[in-house]
């Protein structure tokens, strides 16, 4: 029989959940559950205590959220490789959860099923996502792909440029930023403009929304 050497902690604040997903875990030779907990607090208590190398979290729990236990677990640089389950397939959701550095995210409906193979590939390092989250996935990494291309577009822009897009991250006004810098409402709106172009921004308020986005970058 194969070595059980994948330890698991469970954290979930319904028993049923717990034990359903604990019978199908131990049913793997190769991963063995150490621990369970039925609050976020616990579940912390329990990582930091077992140090196991996967923890599935329930993101609603009493006490400390899934979202809130992975943060405080993330705080102590404890390595070990997150699963979220969850009832919900919002987005808001899900973009939390990523920004926790989560390895997994698992549907409620369809936990028991997929739950071995969502262990086994994180545990190897990578990832997995329920089918219908994967439209959320992609967005993030479309999203991620286009900000650092635009991060990596600002270097590109003149000393002039940055000045007028700290002063529309600041919400000047072309007429205050021409006040300001003894320029033309229309040199402004020309160079506003520009950098629209070379930041690849289209819309009324992109340029704005960007400039807001990424004020700490431009101090």
């Amino acid at each position: 029989m194969p070595e059980q050497n994948i330890r698991v902690v469970i954290a979930d604040d319904h028993p049923v959940v717990r034990s359903g997903l604990h019978t199908a875990i131990d049913g793997d030779p190769l991963l063995r559950v150490v621990g369970e907990a039925s609050d976020g607090e616990a579940a912390v208590a329990q990582i930091d205590l077992l140090r196991p190398e996967i923890a599935v979290m329930d993101i609603n729990m009493p006490r400390l959220s899934g979202i809130a236990a992975a943060r405080e677990i993330r705080k102590r640089s404890i390595a070990v490789g997150i699963v979220f389950l969850t009832v919900h397939e919002g987005e808001d959701l899900f973009q939390k959860a990523m920004d926790m550095s989560a390895n997994g995210y698992l549907l409620k409906e369809s936990a028991l099923a997929e739950i071995v193979s969502a262990i086994r590939a994180v545990s190897e390092g990578g990832y997995y996502v329920a089918a219908p989250m994967m439209g959320h996935l992609l967005r993030r990494n479309r999203d991620a792909e286009n900000e650092a291309e635009q991060a990596k577009a600002l270097t590109e822009l003149t000393p002039a440029e940055l000045r007028i897009l700290r002063m529309i991250a600041a919400n000047k006004s072309s007429k205050d930023i021409a006040a300001k810098l003894g320029l033309n409402f229309r040199t402004i709106e020309n160079r506003r403009t520009a950098i629209c172009e070379k930041l690849d921004l289209h819309g009324a308020n992109a340029l704005l929304k960007f400039a807001l986005e990424h004020k700490f970058n431009l101090e």
